[in-house]
């Protein structure tokens, strides 16, 4: 694959932040159609008639990615309007931090942070697998995890456990679909550290790491989604943490990264104005 062009492209929260992003460089690369799910109604419409503006065919559809039946509907919908989806933006995504685990007030805030991160991307993927295998075509899922499934992280724990899961469960389909020779279809797994979305306002600085422009994320994901590589790890000292994760003893990678930073990045944590 080179480019989108004349493919059909479905991006999950994709109204705003890097969703908007990876939808723009899709109209720009003449997508046949481009799909935005986003259960924020109002900023759907408003990045619709934008990219409509720019020339772009947009469908959208208000979709919580949290409900299974959501999910389904909204599927069903675009496969009978729209048809098979070529590519798709697993990016949708919440945090919930700056508390020890045991602090959790409300468990549906793990309820919600495990069904959307965890839960969402695969049955999403689940409903549109299926016709990228039977089309045959050249076709992309990428999923947007995060470098805290790859590096436990202090204040973060449900989080970060529901990157995990996504890291895993997205990395297995990648080899299951090269074990059944659907060579057609290849799964990018990225995990970025904090992205200045807005999504991670008030984390602290880690050392060598800085907090990730939005754009540049965008263009290495891009890259790396029409090569169809499997991983991105972003930036190069994740990849490092993951590394010296796998080698070092337990207490000694504990004070490397404690030392370095990350274990206090989540200290002040703020994220998204909830209003």
């Amino acid at each position: 694959m080179k480019t989108v062009e004349n493919k059909t492209v479905l991006v999950t929260g994709g109204a705003m932040g890097l969703g908007k992003l990876f939808a723009t460089r899709a109209v720009e690369e003449k997508a046949a159609a481009v799909v935005l799910w986003d259960i924020n109604e109002e900023a759907l419409k408003a990045t619709a008639a934008e990219l409509e503006a720019a020339g772009g065919t947009i469908h959208t559809y208000k979709v919580d990615v949290s409900s299974a039946d959501s999910i389904a509907e909204a599927a069903k919908s675009v496969r009978e309007n729209v048809g098979t989806v070529d590519v798709l933006f697993n990016n949708a995504g919440i945090v919930r931090g700056n508390k020890y685990f045991w602090e959790t007030e409300n468990r549906k805030d793990i309820e919600q942070t495990v069904a959307i991160n965890s839960l969402g991307p695969m049955y999403v993927a689940l409903e549109f697998l299926p016709g990228m295998i039977a089309s045959g075509a050249e076709s992309r899922v990428v999923n947007i995890a995060s470098s805290a499934g790859l590096v436990a992280n202090p204040r973060m724990a449900v989080y970060a456990a529901s990157k995990w899961a996504a890291v895993g469960w997205s990395d297995s389909v990648r080899l299951e679909l090269e074990q059944a020779g659907h060579d057609h279809i290849r799964i990018t797994t990225v995990c970025p550290t904090y992205i200045n979305t807005g999504m991670f306002d008030g984390t602290k600085k880690i050392f060598l790491t800085p907090v990730l422009e939005q754009e540049a994320v965008v263009n290495d994901t891009w890259s790396e989604m029409i090569k169809g590589g499997p991983f991105l790890i972003l930036p190069w000292t994740s990849r490092l943490n993951k590394f010296l994760g796998g080698v070092l003893p337990v207490k000694l990678r504990d004070m490397f990264l404690s030392g370095v930073g990350v274990y206090s990045s989540m200290e002040d944590f703020k994220g998204h104005d909830k209003k």
